[in-house]
């Protein structure tokens, strides 16, 4: 979740009948400028991998994306109370989900989201013309990545000086995990298999769960990159049970002396994204060959978490905020520019995802005592 400063008091229009926006129609230019422009402003990063779609699914899981987005805008926009902005996130949810009413969108100062947060009544009039099917698909994986900020909001202090909270145990962890980016890994298995003959062959209760688990390994390798900065936040996601086995309390991770006292806290955590990003590979690999796009937009994401979880292994200060463990944007164009000839290749992925494990259990193996 990403803060914002700001809010309006403007109210949507009341809503019409069989439209949860209030607008009936969206036109073809609006539709690309939500799906292009509109995306390409607010995640360079996902837009990529967005545009390795293959069309049939590009639209559904780029607008799945805004509304997202969206809601993670209301639910950081820190110049407004805990309350409101609770209050006004489950309002878009039920925006969302289809239910007549209206809500207080916020503003945001910076430009990009601004712009965002004035189209989302566009972007749920285009959800509201998308087939009923993928509709369906999309309200729900919306629902439940705000369930995971609606937890956020509720379980951390919002804006409190001094205050720090950590998730109790891994139990609390893997739920969070699992809100904010397992179901995206379900969604996003679901919206393809319907979508793509390729995929035709797929167990999908089998598929599903292994996409799960690639979402939670991309979501442990971010708790773990972004951990400096959300507890500078009052937010702690190490589990609170296993800082305490450590001998530290939460407010002892803001000092980066801890760093290597905390570190077995962190190595676990590493270890299970490791075990994740190994049904991350078999799901990739599943992937038919002839399916490309499909497989480049799996591939870039597992190899550059894997890259940013070596950085973090590597990294003596991993509590130090001016010292965050990441890769360089030339990294991850190098990393994309090679994908091109590997992804082809079932032993070429295999090796290059196994490789880059063996290099972080390495680097892990190195600072054991």
């Amino acid at each position: 979740m990403r803060a914002t400063l700001g809010y309006s008091t403007h109210q949507c229009e009341p809503v019409k009948e069989g439209s949860p926006t209030g607008m009936e129609t969206v036109t073809d230019r609006e539709r690309r400028e939500l799906l292009t422009a509109m995306l390409r402003g607010v995640s360079r990063s996902f837009y990529l991998t967005l545009r390795a779609l293959p069309g049939s699914v590009r639209g559904q899981i780029g607008l799945a994306y805004l509304l997202a987005r969206t809601a993670d805008t209301i639910a950081d926009t820190a110049a407004l109370a805990p309350d409101d902005r609770l209050a006004r996130l489950l309002a878009f949810r039920a925006q969302v989900q289809g239910v007549e009413g209206s809500w207080t969108p916020p503003e945001a100062d910076d430009a990009a989201e601004r712009r965002l947060l004035q189209a989302a009544a566009r972007a749920l009039a285009l959800l509201d013309e998308t087939a009923e099917a993928d509709r369906a698909r999309i309200r729900s994986v919306v629902t439940t990545l705000t369930e995971g900020m609606e937890m956020d909001l509720r379980t951390f202090p919002q804006g409190e000086p001094g205050a720090l909270v950590a998730l109790p145990d891994r139990v609390a962890l893997d739920r969070y995990i699992y809100l904010v980016a397992g179901c995206v890994g379900e969604f996003w298995t679901e919206m393809t298999m319907a979508h793509d003959p390729a995929l035709r062959h797929w167990d999908a209760e089998a598929s599903a769960a292994a996409g799960v688990r690639f979402g939670k390994a991309l979501q442990l390798t971010n708790v773990l990159r972004d951990a400096p900065r959300d507890l500078r936040k009052g937010r702690c996601y190490l589990p609170a049970d296993e800082v305490a086995a450590l001998g530290l309390a939460p407010p002892d991770l803001l000092h980066p002396e801890k760093s290597e006292q905390a570190w077995p806290a962190a190595a676990s955590l590493v270890r299970l994204a490791l075990e994740h990003y190994g049904a991350a590979e078999s799901y990739i690999l599943a992937i038919p060959r002839r399916a490309l796009r499909l497989r480049l937009a799996a591939l870039w994401p597992a190899l550059i978490g894997l890259r940013t979880l070596e950085a973090l292994a590597r990294n003596p200060m991993w509590l130090d905020p001016a010292r965050p463990a990441k890769i360089s944007r030339g990294a991850v164009y190098r990393i994309m520019a090679r994908s091109f000839a590997v992804a082809p290749s079932n032993t070429a992925v295999r090796g290059w995802m196994r490789g880059l494990r063996r290099k972080v259990e390495r680097a892990l193996a190195a600072r054991e005592p």
